[in-house]
């Protein structure tokens, strides 16, 4: 089972609060943690987290380094935690407008983390869908070529269609984040900001997705659970 989740809301959540918009950064950098933690405890192989789009370069250049800034020290102080808990933790999106620093940092807690079994954990990074479909089709002649093409454009070495993408803070739209793999995808929308979505609201979501009827274009007379899952409230 593959979930994404557009992690929406860290600089309203601080600025109703009448705090600096890293502010709400850095506390959603700790919603990461506890939903890491509880993905592990369920049954979802593959957790792609929405942390930096394209399009978030355009925001003003403070907020850009402290963020960059935040993901370097996510990395830093999240991989012995991966290795604990066996994550494997791997970045897709573009690397050549990161700093080399960062990627540095990229590159070492993907290799110290590569035989984590338990979740593979994917923070999208410098990462535009729209970019890399464009990449994709560039680089292959032949369409059961695109897909592998796909995810060598975003550094991936994992075909993954995205069986449930939530997105938090109250928005309805995907925001160029994995529009090829998400034609199926279950969207679960809430208007909870990033900070503020714990455990709870979580496993509310994944009850939901196990509630919807699948069909990938085929007739379904009656809905079957998703594996893991219980229909019972």
């Amino acid at each position: 089972m593959h979930t994404a989740i557009i992690m929406d809301g860290n600089g309203r959540w601080a600025e109703r609060r009448g705090l600096i918009r890293s502010a709400g950064h850095r506390a959603g950098a700790k919603t990461v943690r506890r939903i890491v933690e509880a993905a592990t405890r369920g049954p979802i192989d593959i957790l792609t987290l929405y942390a930096f789009s394209s399009d978030n370069w355009s925001r003003p250049p403070q907020e850009v380094a402290s963020l960059m800034r935040l993901l370097k020290r996510y990395l830093v102080s999240e991989t012995a935690r991966c290795l604990d808990n066996g994550v494997r933790l791997s970045v897709i999106g573009r690397r050549d407008r990161l700093s080399r620093d960062l990627v540095r940092t990229i590159e070492n807690t993907e290799r110290l983390t590569i035989d984590g079994p338990r979740l593979h954990l994917r923070l999208a990074i410098d990462y535009s869908a729209r970019a890399a479909i464009a990449e994709a089709a560039a680089r292959t002649r032949m369409p059961e070529d695109f897909d592998r093409a796909l995810a060598a454009a975003v550094h991936s070495d994992v075909d993954a269609p995205v069986d449930l993408l939530i997105r938090t803070g109250g928005e309805r739209r995907l925001s160029d984040f994995l529009l090829w793999e998400s034609a199926y995808a279950e969207l679960v929308f809430v208007d909870t900001f990033w900070p503020d979505f714990d455990e709870a609201a979580f496993d509310a979501a994944l009850r939901e997705y196990a509630r919807r009827d699948r069909r990938f274009g085929r007739v379904s007379s009656s809905p079957e659970p998703q594996p893991g899952y219980s229909q019972a409230e």
